[in-house]
């Protein structure tokens, strides 16, 4: 194994972790920027306000988009152990 190699590993593990949780972040990052959105708008300065809602949205993403990242976690699994199956053989 070169350093290409190792270098494409370390960039599909990257991109794969970006996949998995990019969803549950940007869910988080929507419904932070819409409750600071409505606070600026009604001057509610609660600091613990954000938080529920921050749960909850990323509870109802993870189990929207639970078969998506097991897939994607899964496969990139699955491309990694073939890579370490051509290794032995070579």
């Amino acid at each position: 194994m070169n350093e290409v190699d190792v270098l494409e590993v370390g960039r599909d593990a990257l991109f794969t972790v970006l996949k998995t949780a990019g969803p549950l972040l940007l869910a988080a990052l929507a419904i932070g920027l819409t409750i600071a959105i409505f606070q600026a708008l009604t001057t509610i300065q609660e600091m613990t306000l954000t938080f529920v809602p921050k749960i909850i949205a990323v509870f109802v993403g993870l189990v929207v988009f639970m078969p998506f990242m097991i897939k994607t976690v899964t496969d990139f699994g699955r491309g990694l152990f073939d890579r370490i199956i051509g290794l032995g053989l070579g």
